[in-house]
């Protein structure tokens, strides 16, 4: 077994369909070790202490990778499972983008993979703070456990399409999607 990520990147292409994401609900390889793979703040994975240049091996990676009930994050292929370290979120989101309006609107943001997600069901909106901190942590869920953080630009642009709503008698500031309204913030 290898941590090399180019032969991580062939099996994983061998076992799976092209242009599908991998079956990772059907892999449960047991832990072949830890990986020295870092993916930093600021959306950049670091193997070895040099960040991957290749976009394609990161691209796959990303559809890889799993967050288990253990709050460790692990690159899975059916036949090995590496734990990684996250310093915040694998992923960023950024580029939200609103269609329709009022119930029927739909926001979507795009990922640094380059995936397009719409706040719902399937991809949960929440926003909470950092620990020590009251600076808040935008995160929409992706798969698998996985999030990614809304860049700051993303937020503002959540911001900017939020209605206020009474909702128990607070005053609660948030967005429709998907027939939904996501709490992002107290009212002013």
């Amino acid at each position: 077994m290898s941590t090399k990520p180019e032969d991580i990147a062939k099996v994983v292409s061998e076992h799976s369909k092209e242009r599908s994401l991998p079956p990772l609900d059907k892999w449960h390889p047991e832990l072949s070790g830890d990986m020295d793979l870092v993916i930093t703040r600021d959306g950049q994975w670091v193997f070895k202490g040099n960040p991957i240049e290749r976009e394609a091996i990161v691209k796959l990676f990303s559809t890889i990778l799993r967050r288990e009930d253990d709050g460790h994050y692990y690159l899975l292929t059916p036949v090995e499972k590496w734990r990684i370290q996250v310093e915040d979120t694998p992923l960023l989101a950024h580029t939200l983008t609103a269609t329709e309006e009022g119930e029927g609107q739909i926001l979507s943001l795009t990922t640094n993979m380059g995936e397009t997600l719409e706040i719902g069901n399937d991809h949960v909106l929440k926003v909470e703070s950092y620990p020590d901190s009251d600076e808040p942590r935008p995160i929409i869920t992706v798969r698998h456990g996985v999030e990614a953080r809304l860049q700051t630009s993303a937020f503002y642009d959540l911001v900017a399409v939020a209605e206020e709503r009474e909702i128990d008698g607070i005053t609660t500031l948030g967005v429709m999607s998907h027939g939904n309204f996501w709490k992002i913030g107290q009212g002013g």
